[in-house]
């Protein structure tokens, strides 16, 4: 019988008989306890989601625009969707697309706002392909969500009102009034 061992990160072989055999696939190394195998990203809860969609679809109401606005997550999930009592249906997935593009493409080309992005001409390609791509959708009315630090926490948009630019300044009122909630 043969026996030999060596060390491949967390695991030892050991040949026996021309067998090889897993020892101690789990036992931690050296290295392990320098650094962690877990990636962590900050989001806000679910209350200051709700206030900011709640704060924005206040705001336009105050204009006299029915809406929806949309808080979506640092994953780009839906946190928080308030629709105004005779916000249009089609809002709902407008509002969230407005978030969606807000979050996602305002953190790539390190946007605010999807007014931002599209003064930008950052839409894409001259064949509109990226405009293709599900649930994105370059129009006015989403505002990036941003630590002070400018790191990405997610996206809000708005939709219903009587334009864009409409959705869009409520969208900036609610995240100005609890930008002290997203440091």
């Amino acid at each position: 019988m043969i026996r030999r061992s060596c060390n491949l990160h967390r695991a030892t072989l050991l040949v026996v008989s021309g067998t090889l055999t897993l020892a101690t696939a789990l036992a931690p190394s050296a290295s392990d306890a320098q650094s962690s195998h877990l990636v962590t990203t900050q989001k806000i809860d679910w209350e200051t989601a709700g206030a900011l969609a709640t704060e924005a679809v206040r705001t336009c109401a105050a204009e006299g625009f029915s809406v929806t606005a949309t808080v979506v997550d640092a994953s780009g999930q839906q946190q928080a969707v308030i629709r105004g009592d005779h916000a249009p249906l089609q809002s709902l997935s407008v509002s969230y697309r407005k978030a969606y593009t807000a979050f996602s493409y305002g953190m790539t080309f390190n946007k605010d706002s999807t007014s931002a992005l599209v003064a930008a001409k950052l839409t894409g390609p001259a064949d509109g392909s990226l405009a293709t791509v599900p649930e994105v959708i370059f129009i006015a009315g989403g505002v990036t969500l941003r630590t002070a630090d400018r790191t990405v926490l997610g996206g809000i948009g708005v939709s219903g009102a009587a334009g864009g630019d409409k959705d869009e300044a409520c969208a900036q009122a609610a995240v100005d009034k609890y930008r002290t909630a997203l440091r």
